[in-house]
């Protein structure tokens, strides 16, 4: 398996999970990795891509050409040393964007070996366009009509000063096609759309949704209200990895604006944003453990987000009981019924007005709503 982050991040907590579930089957699993630390129960399974040296560089090489993907081949030429000596039946790759892999390399490295099976899972959207790993947000569909040309979203991850794209589309499309036995995997139906209309169409799609640990995410007991001193308060709950503008900060600060005293919103994830005062925000939580009793005392969970590809913490914040608004943007409303949570047309007054309605909604409906992806 090869992923930039393994035990840690969505991503790399997913590829943990399959690498144990493959285990039990009784496969012999290996995950290629770059970024350190990983957790203790990871390392049996760790196999380190690169030095931090080689991100950084990788980074700059990016910033400066817009040609991300495509240094590191010192590195890559090591790792396939490896793998060649491993020789694996099966590779299952997720992320190779992230600074770390040359994915031309890689992918001729695939290419001469027709017989191993290949799965390859897309958590967003870099894989076929020219730039940009979303492209939602800003309404841009040129990977569509292979198009890619002078990018508009170079400030974007993966950052650069200049563009690339339309040589970065062209690149990609030779190294990601003509791959035998090749399946990809999205984890929603809008992603498996989207994909279905770019040049990864000549490939089976699957979708497999994300799966939560139901062990963690449940109904939890939580001190927060009361270390916070918000035992009197209603709480908007908000959690994100890193915020910014896609994944709806700039609503959720709108929100506070015209909500009533009554209410307040908690945001969880780094944030470098000015925060009004009816907003509280948290860094990072310790545990996964504390994250599900921070989803549990939330009265409602608001995903305001514009572009996700699934909407995992929807569905933790459901897992926990808490009822959700979300907005109707591509994949998030897939996982919201009308049982558990409102789907409602982007903008704050909207969401603003379903505040109460949501509220109605039961702790077990919400629970009961997502045993599918436990």
């Amino acid at each position: 398996m090869v992923n930039v982050v393994l035990g840690y991040g969505s991503t790399g907590k997913i590829v943990l999970k399959q690498a144990e579930e493959l285990t039990e089957q009784g496969y012999e699993v290996k995950i290629a990795y770059s970024r350190d630390p990983i957790p203790d129960n990871a390392k049996k399974y760790a196999v380190k891509i690169g030095s931090k040296i080689d991100t950084y560089f990788h980074a700059l090489y990016t910033r400066l050409t817009d040609k991300h993907g495509l240094a590191s081949k010192k590195t890559t030429k090591s790792f396939l040393k490896w793998a060649d000596e491993y020789n694996p039946d099966m590779l299952w790759i997720h992320n190779i964007h992230g600074y770390y892999i040359n994915y031309e390399m890689l992918f001729n490295w695939i290419k001469s070996r027709p017989e191993m099976k290949v799965k390859w899972t897309l958590h967003d959207c870099w894989a076929y366009t020219g730039h940009c790993a979303y492209y939602s947000y800003a309404k841009c569909n040129r990977w569509i009509n292979e198009n890619c040309s002078s990018c508009k979203r170079c400030r974007t991850y993966p950052k650069s000063i200049k563009s690339s794209s339309e040589e970065n589309y062209i690149r990609k499309k030779k190294a990601f096609t003509g791959v035998k036995n090749l399946t990809i995997i999205t984890p929603s139906k809008w992603l498996k759309n989207e994909v279905s209309k770019s040049f990864l169409k000549e490939y089976e799609i699957e979708v497999v949704n994300n799966k939560i640990d139901k062990r963690v995410f449940k109904p939890t007991k939580s001190s927060f209200k009361n270390d916070h001193n918000l035992t009197d308060k209603k709480v908007i709950l908000g959690v994100a990895n890193i915020w910014e503008e896609r994944k709806g900060i700039d609503d959720y600060i709108k929100l506070s604006q015209i909500i009533s005293d009554d209410w307040v919103i908690v945001l969880v994830g780094k944030n470098d944003y000015k925060l009004p005062d009816n907003i509280i925000s948290i860094d990072r939580t310790n545990s996964k453990e504390e994250l599900a009793a921070i989803y549990s005392m939330a009265d409602v969970y608001v995903n305001a987000s514009h572009e996700e590809t699934f909407g995992l913490t929807t569905i933790e914040a459901l897992a926990c009981g808490t009822p959700v608004i979300v907005y109707n943007e591509t994949a998030i409303p897939e996982v919201v019924s009308d049982t558990c949570g409102i789907v409602v047309n982007p903008g704050v007054e909207n969401i603003k007005d379903n505040l109460d309605r949501a509220l109605e909604i039961t702790s077990k409906d919400c629970v009961a709503s997502v045993e599918k992806y436990t």
